[in-house]
């Protein structure tokens, strides 16, 4: 793949997480019974930028977690027969919560469903409720993300990448192609 677009640079990354991070506040009137959930890989840090966005909103820290959906995917035998798993880091009850789950891209939403069910196997939570950067479209399932950073329609052949500067050594949002 190489790349065709960068779609948005460091300051506008920064920028559409603060706005996810008022609307997450605005559309739950608080941060009281909120908790974030981080996907792996990506949704982890993610989740973290809104956590510190929403501390110096609400001035609340919000707990926040990690979830590896990996034996929760629909697609584990096509991905590889031996999945490296990451240690699912939840500090907290998820319980009668409102749960927002955090993930960098949605596509066909098969990962954030499976982030709902292992979500819902670490309890049941009052509201489970998506953030993602991107929503690129082509959607195999009835799932829609409640707060978007940016919608970037694609074709399927198409690659779009969140980088982050733990794992790729800058920040941005990039569209690959073929």
């Amino acid at each position: 793949m190489k790349l065709k677009a960068q779609i948005m640079d460091e300051a506008a990354l920064r920028r559409a997480l603060m706005r996810i991070s008022h609307e997450i506040a605005e559309r739950n009137k608080g941060v009281e019974n909120l908790v974030l959930v981080g996907i792996l890989r990506r949704g982890e840090p993610i989740a973290r930028i809104i956590r510190e966005n929403i501390q110096k909103i609400e001035d609340m820290a919000l707990p926040c977690g990690s979830i590896d959906i990996r034996f929760y995917r629909d697609d584990l035998t096509e991905l590889t027969e031996n999945p490296v798993v990451r240690k699912t880091e939840l500090p907290f009850d998820v319980t009668n919560k409102d749960v927002v789950l955090v993930d960098d891209v949605l596509y066909t939403g098969r990962t954030a469903r499976a982030a709902i069910e292992a979500v819902f196997s670490c309890g049941r939570p009052r509201s489970i409720q998506l953030a993602v950067v991107v929503d690129r479209g082509h959607r195999e399932l009835p799932i829609r993300a409640d707060y978007v950073g940016k919608n970037i329609p694609t074709s399927r052949s198409e690659l779009v990448e969140v980088r982050l500067p733990e794992y790729d050594g800058e920040t941005g949002v990039f569209l690959m192609a073929p």
